[in-house]
């Protein structure tokens, strides 16, 4: 069973940055990667993704301030947060998927406030 752990939420004020890291049990060479956040009473969306080959998509509202990344040997893929704002405040999911499997890590709380 593959864990998705993540890990450097936190509180953070207006203009600031973080970095979020999200370590699988295991490699992750070959799997597609993605970071998603969930807002008290919204749906979660898609925030980013990285695929296998290393191609990387953004939400517009993300674009130009966040980046994702990924080491494959550390089984680990990061996303770096940088201008954020309140409205980036969410719980923030890893996604992996690989063929047609795909694992879910357990969230990690970003909130953005003076």
């Amino acid at each position: 069973q593959v864990q998705l752990v993540e890990s450097g939420g936190g509180l953070v004020q207006p203009g600031g940055s973080l970095r979020l890291s999200c370590t699988a049990s295991g490699t992750i060479f070959g799997w597609n990667m993605g970071w998603y956040r969930q807002a008290p009473g919204k749906q979660r969306e898609l925030v980013a993704s990285i695929t296998r080959r290393d191609s990387t998509k953004y939400a517009g509202s993300v674009k130009g301030r966040f980046t994702i990344s990924r080491d494959n040997v550390k089984g680990t893929v990061y996303l770096q947060m940088n201008s954020l704002n309140p409205g980036d405040t969410a719980v923030y999911y890893c996604n992996a998927t690989y063929m047609d499997e795909t694992w879910w890590g357990q969230g990690t709380q970003v909130t953005v406030s003076s």
